[in-house]
Formats: structure tokens, sequence, C-alpha cells
């Protein structure tokens, strides 16, 4: 028997509690980063880390237009890319991170050649990039609605970030700031295309599956931190303590 559809307020709801239930503001390297029990060769671990997955946001979208026969979805979601690249000589969400990575010490061309990534966060953060490039538009866009879940965690971590550690101050945490403006316009504009096109039961688990996968793409991250540098169990060719450092 064919599952009826879900109501628009029934997939919104779903889709909302997935954030409750899977976003990683949960995972324990979070409330340890913004509790201030991080050491700094955590929080320069996590810098290079995170850095791999800023930087690979704008080609997961310019993979997404690639494929994008609509222009005026392409209008919109280009914006994306300069949220993260910014413009030739100025701004940007990577340039912004890369100001963070001065800040924790670390030399910013080290960490933009991703010679430190961790295996297990390459895999992850290319897995999204092929999900993005190769699934039905619908779950490719829902996947980005973990958005819907950042201002909080945002908030958290500036508050977290500015009273627990010297090296935070408005230009080192500059990227989360601009993020709580840059986010909800993007949320608003995706959760809406796909409230209003995921008709079908299908597409709509289509939508749910691909947030859930995102959701498990961010975690696997936090895990393989976790696992790397608090554990001490740093895997073969990732940054170690003391390297790149300015």
């Amino acid at each position: 028997m064919t599952e009826l559809s879900l109501t628009r307020a029934t997939l919104e709801a779903r889709l909302r509690q997935i954030g409750v239930d899977r976003y990683h503001d949960k995972h324990p390297f979070h409330h340890r980063l913004h509790s201030g029990h991080c050491t700094m060769e955590e929080v320069q671990a996590w810098v290079i880390n995170r850095w791999y997955y800023q930087s690979r946001i704008p080609m997961k979208d310019a993979a997404f237009l690639s494929r994008c026969t609509d222009p005026d979805l392409r209008r919109i979601w280009r914006s994306r890319i300069k949220d993260h690249d910014g413009g030739e000589h100025e701004g940007g969400g990577i340039r912004r991170w890369l100001k963070l990575a001065e800040g924790v010490g670390l030399d910013p061309d080290y960490v933009a050649s991703g010679r430190g990534v961790m295996p297990a966060t390459r895999f992850a953060v290319e897995a999204y990039i092929r999900f993005v490039r190769d699934e039905p538009l619908i779950a490719a866009m829902a996947a980005s609605l973990t958005e819907m879940f950042a201002p909080a965690i945002h908030t958290a971590r500036i508050e977290g970030l500015l009273a627990h550690y010297s090296f935070a101050n408005p230009t080192t945490v500059s990227y989360f700031r601009h993020r709580l403006g840059e986010a909800p316009k993007d949320v608003a504009f995706t959760l809406n295309w796909v409230l209003d096109r995921a008709l079908t039961r299908a597409d709509q688990e289509a939508a749910l599956g691909a947030l859930t996968f995102k959701t498990e793409v961010l975690w696997a991250q936090l895990d393989a931190l976790w696992h790397g540098y608090v554990a001490g169990n740093i895997p073969p060719g990732a940054w170690r303590p003391g390297e790149g450092q300015l």
C-alpha cells in the first residue's frame, strides 16, 4: 500500500525534529569547546579540520548549480558561493575562517593547504559533495537545511569562545557573526522550496533522509576529531601539535 503524503506542516515539523534529535550541537566536543575545556591543541585541530568543510561548501554549491536548469533558482543559490568565497580581494567565510586560524596561532597558509586534515574529515566532506552532485534536487537542497539549526550553535559558540579563550575577539569570531545573518535567508528560501515541491511521500522521505544524512556528515567529523585529539589517536598524515604554527 502506498503511504499517504505528509501535510506541509507535518513535513516541516519532522524536518525540524531531525535537528532536535541529531544536530551536532549535542556532540560532546562542542560542549567541551563552548565551556572552555578544550586545550589549545584541540582548538587548533578543530580549526584545521573544520576549515576543510568550510572550504568545500562553495564547491558543493557549484556542483549543485552545474545541474540546475532553472535560471531563477541559480540566481538565488549562487549567493551562497559569494557568502563563502567573498569578493576578489575581501570578505567571505573562508577568509574569516583563516582569520580564526591565525588567531589560534596557526599559519593560515598551512591551514589552507589542507595538509593536516584527518582522513575521516575528507571522507565525510567528499561524501556530502557527491550527495549534492548526484541526488535529485529535492534531496540535494534538503541536505543544506542543517542551517535551520545553525544560529543557535553560532550564538553559543560566540558566547563560549569570548568567555573562555584569550584568542577570541571580534575578528576571530567574525565568521560566526556573519553566519547569523546569512544562514536565515538561505533557510527561508530552501525550506519553502522543499515544502512546495516535496508533495509525494517518496519525495518527502527523500528530503527527510537527506537532512538526516547531512547531520551524520557533521557528527562524523566531530567523532573523528574526538577520537584523534581528545582521546589521543591521531591518524597517520593528520596534523600533529606543533605543526603549522606561526
